[in-house]
């Protein structure tokens, strides 16, 4: 267990490794200037240069970029150059509105999807199974902001029950509160929650219909267990692997949705901040969070290789 830990633990710092390279190759040969944008169109090449080489922008790559890992590694991430504020600050006020939006949207998910895989393998061939299915193909073929739009217009235009967007807060002084809080990121969740929930319900009913095939559910079968009581305790955790798989790969594909619904229902997260600093040339903004969804997302690919491991023993006897 020890090897298997420390072989994906380099895995994931050599991941990173990269991942940071990329990020960084980027949006260097990006074209555009920060100072430029900073300054206006109006200004002055030596005013423009001047503030470049007050922002650094003026160094080699190789400096630049060794600062900047090494700021990572110090918990420095340096200053925005459109807001004036540590990257740092401004990255954790934002993911406390991200961070849950992400966990609330991929809870809804998993809880619909594994519901309807369940309910369309028990039912395999029949009308429920057909009819479970084909609304799973409609919502992958959903794109994550039309569906937010039609929350919108049903929601909170014509029924009048939600916000159509903004954040009230987490806490009362801000005129918000839990239960405030959790009301607005209800819709964006679901905006989020209904393509990755189609796409896991279909992985659900494929691995549970392979399952029951195998030889130890028709033995317990045989033996009196019934089909409901085989599905929960035998069919479900031996079916949980390429459904975990799938759920591991979905929250990077939740991660970048948040960019396209917190646009849309105008929300401060993360999502809206890379937005904002992309239009503005705030390059040291977008990559420390570029940089840290790649670093969210291999984590989560991290712990679930670790469930691999909790739910199958063979994958560290394997992997060793």
């Amino acid at each position: 267990m020890g090897f298997f830990l420390l072989k994906r633990f380099l895995t994931l710092i050599a991941t990173l490794l990269g991942a940071s390279v990329v990020v960084f190759v980027v949006l260097d040969i990006l074209p555009g200037n920060a100072a430029q944008v900073l300054m206006g169109p109006d200004a002055s090449p030596d005013a423009v240069a001047a503030l470049a080489t007050q922002l650094g922008l003026d160094r080699p790559a190789v400096q630049r970029y060794g600062q900047w890992i090494g700021g990572l590694l110090m918990g420095e991430l340096g200053e925005s150059y459109a807001y004036g504020s540590p990257v740092l600050e401004l990255v954790l006020e934002r993911l406390a509105l991200t961070v849950p939006l992400a966990l609330m949207a991929m809870a809804l998910s998993t809880a619909l999807a594994l519901a309807v895989g369940l309910y369309a393998a028990a039912r395999h061939n029949r009308w429920g199974d057909l009819g479970v299915m084909g609304l799973a193909q409609l919502g992958i073929a959903i794109p994550n902001f039309w569906f937010a739009i039609l929350l919108i217009l049903l929601f909170s235009v014509k029924l009048q029950w939600f916000s159509a967007g903004g954040f009230p807060g987490w806490t009362e002084d801000s005129g918000g509160g839990p239960f405030a809080a959790l009301k607005a990121l209800l819709l964006p969740a679901l905006a989020l929650a209904v393509v990755q929930a189609a796409i896991l319900a279909r992985i659900t009913r494929s691995a549970v219909l392979d399952v029951l095939r195998e030889d130890f559910v028709r033995t317990a079968r045989a033996k009196g267990l019934s089909r409901r009581a085989a599905l929960w305790g035998h069919v479900l955790r031996n079916a949980m692997i390429p459904v975990i798989t799938v759920m591991g790969l979905q929250f990077a594909n939740l991660l970048a949705g948040t960019i396209v619904v917190e646009n849309v229902f105008y929300l401060p997260g993360l999502g809206r901040l890379i937005f904002q600093s992309i239009a503005n040339r705030d390059l040291i903004v977008v990559r420390n969070c570029v940089m840290l969804l790649a670093a969210m997302v291999v984590l989560v690919n991290f712990f679930v290789d670790l469930l691999y491991a909790m739910i199958d023993p063979r994958v560290k006897a394997s992997d060793i």
